[in-house]
Order: structure tokens, then sequence, then C-alpha cells
């Protein structure tokens, strides 16, 4: 059976057109694995969301596991791109650890669906999981270095920096993200109390990473 493409719309080139159609793909995809979760997105639910036909999206992802592999590619991009401009107007030492920070934040209020997808990718595991570790690998690379380099010059306890890395990372995304775990032990999730989480956690790595 032929497979079936949208109209194209007027403007713009076959191969523009194509591309925004994608675009439109990638952006729903990433909302909805990110916020409902991989098992719980259909194709047939993201074709009448976008208004297009299932056979649309697979003209551009043979499959949903390809559509997953595309977006985390488009997201990890995005998160890279995103913490390299952040860094990049970052000073020296503690002040680099604060901007990380404030981004995971900044990105836990603007697009949530982006670190909704790295908690659920991490839930899914290999191959998915395994993905994303190679995409972020520039980023992991960089924060190891960084982390080595401060405990040379002893402004950071010693300790085995990729242990570190982890629990770093679960605590700044846990703190930032989890909403429900969050409304259990009382804290509900507003502007407010984010900022206030934002520099108590802040204020709770200095005391563990600083001598």
């Amino acid at each position: 059976m032929a497979t079936t493409v949208e109209p194209a719309r007027a403007g713009g080139t076959r191969a523009e057109r194509a591309r925004l159609t994608d675009d439109r793909i990638l952006a729903a995809a990433l909302q909805s694995f990110g916020t409902k979760g991989y098992d719980a997105t259909s194709l047939d639910q993201l074709a009448a969301e976008l208004g297009v036909t299932k056979q649309t999206i697979l003209y551009h992802h043979p499959s949903k596991a390809a559509l997953l592999d595309a977006v985390i590619d488009r997201a990890s991009a995005d998160l890279v791109a995103t913490f390299d401009a952040a860094l990049a107007a970052a000073g020296p030492g503690w002040e680099r650890v604060e901007t990380v920070v404030r981004s995971v934040f900044r990105l836990a209020l603007r697009r949530p669906e982006l670190l909704g997808l790295l908690r659920e990718v991490s839930r899914l595991g290999p191959p998915a999981a395994t993905r994303v570790a190679a995409n972020l690998d520039v980023l992991v690379h960089r924060a190891r270095a960084f982390l080595e380099s401060e405990m040379d010059a002893g402004h950071v306890r010693r300790s085995d920096p990729n242990l570190l890395l982890v629990s770093a990372y679960s605590t700044v995304i846990g703190v930032a993200t989890e909403v429900e775990v969050l409304r259990a032990v009382g804290i509900e999730p507003t502007l407010r109390t984010t900022v206030k989480r934002r520099q108590e956690l802040l204020a709770f790595l200095r005391s563990a990473l600083v001598p």
C-alpha cells in the first residue's frame, strides 16, 4: 500500500514544507513523551492532535521507536545548546555550578517536557537511555573535567567525580522537577517556592561540596 502524505500547503518548497511538518511532529511527540510518557503516547493520538494522518508521521519516522530516537536527538541538541550558551557567559569556579542549577530550574519552568523526557528515558532504559547518554556525553565530559580541576585546586572536596556527577544530577533534577514528590512533603510548586527551592538547593550543594 502506498504511503499517504498530507497535501502540501501553499508556500515554500516541498522540502521546506516537509521539514516544517516534521518539526511539528517532533514538537508534539516531545511534549507527549515528556509529560504523558512513552507507553501512554500513541501515533494515532499524535496524528489527531496535529491534524494529520498516522501515515504522515510514519512517512517521516517509520515507527514509534524511530520517532522516540528522533525526539531524543532533537531534545539532546537543545539541552547541549542551552547549557553551552549559559556557561559561555558564566564566570569560573562555583559560579558555573550556580549557572547549571539555574538553567535546570529555568528549563523546569519554561520547557518541562525536556526534563520530563530525561526522566522517561531513564525509566525506559536501553536503547533509549544509551542514546541520550551518548548525545549528552560532551556535557558529562566537561562537567567531569571541571570537577576534577576544582578538586585539584582544593575548591571542591575530593571524591569520585563520576559518582559525584550522578548524585548531583539526581538531586538537581529531582528537586527541580518531581512535582508529586514535592506535594507529598507539603511543598506546592509555585514560582515563589521554586525560587526558594533553588536557593536552598544551591546552599545544600555548596555545603556538601566546598571544603
